[in-house]
């Protein structure tokens, strides 16, 4: 929602990526470096046994074994669902959001800036209870109920934006853990009827996974809104199989960092002016320090 802060790595340096902090909807930081899975179950349906039922007499006398082969008793895997399409549509689907994040400010002309703080930074036990609260909301609960935020997803980012530094602010205004954008938060909170407090380090993650949610929103209804909604809306690892633009989950990453309008455009394909903000947060995914909390 933002970018303009230094980074916070503390992972493995080969592991990890140089690029600025950044922030949803914003500009691309300065270099410095950061570094989940994204656990995929496997529903299972356990067969139905079919009784046979004999009249009275006859089970008086004792039935004949039945040849009829008896249902296994083992659970058969119940195969996920598959696309129908092999990646993002190359020409999207109108828009369904019409109403749009503020346009993403433009960095700092100093590179001399530096983060300031203020109140009381959050313990890290805090931020990952505030982290996992946001992860676990349902925020499209009408529309598109199955929208989920992965939590290494939510955790990722906020590692990559704060470095989980609740009191943060960033030369370019971005606020605490998510770095969000005051202008961002307040089209949040009109948007969808809610008061969250940018200040708060709860209300803070709550903003950046409301976000992150609204992002898969609407790019997925824009690139893959010829897939049924239990697929559309998948930030699935898996599922980039191709270049950084063939999935949804590297779409949404890149636009919390550069803005919607950078990603999805009426009649272009998905673009990620972003790889390396991008290759940071996916590899954060599943090496963050920060998964350990």
């Amino acid at each position: 929602m933002r970018r303009g802060i230094g980074r916070w790595a503390t992972a493995t340096a080969a592991l990890l990526l140089a690029v600025g902090i950044a922030g949803c909807g914003g500009e691309q930081r300065p270099p410095s470096g950061v570094a989940a899975d994204l656990p995929s179950e496997v529903p299972v349906e356990a067969a139905a046994d079919e009784p046979t039922e004999a009249p009275p007499a006859v089970e008086a006398m004792g039935v004949a074994p039945s040849t009829k082969p008896k249902p296994s008793a083992t659970p058969t895997a119940k195969p996920k669902p598959t696309r129908t399409s092999a990646g993002p549509l190359a020409k999207p689907k109108p828009a369904t959001e019409t109403k749009v994040p503020p346009a993403p400010k433009k960095p700092p002309v100093s590179s001399d800036c530096k983060p300031s703080y203020r109140g009381t930074k959050a313990t890290t036990s805090q931020v990952k209870v505030a982290l996992s609260d946001a992860a676990a909301k349902t925020y499209w609960p009408t529309s598109a109920p199955t929208i989920k935020i992965p939590l290494n997803l939510v955790k990722a980012t906020a590692w990559q934006e704060s470095g989980w530094q609740s009191n943060i602010v960033a030369c370019d205004t971005g606020v605490g853990l998510m770095q969000v954008m005051p202008d961002t938060a307040k089209w949040m909170n009109d948007r969808f009827g809610q008061s969250y407090d940018i200040e708060d380090y709860r209300d803070n993650a709550f903003l950046g996974a409301n976000y992150l949610a609204w992002l898969t929103k609407y790019i997925g209804d824009m690139y893959f809104g010829d897939e049924p909604p239990e697929l559309r809306y998948r930030l699935d690892a898996s599922l980039c199989t191709g270049g950084l633009d063939s999935c949804l989950l590297n779409a949404v990453i890149s636009a919390y960092n550069f803005g919607h309008g950078a990603v999805a455009q009426m009649g272009k394909p998905i673009a990620i002016p972003n790889p390396t903000y991008v290759e940071n947060v996916r590899a954060l995914m599943t090496n963050c320090v920060c998964l350990g909390y």
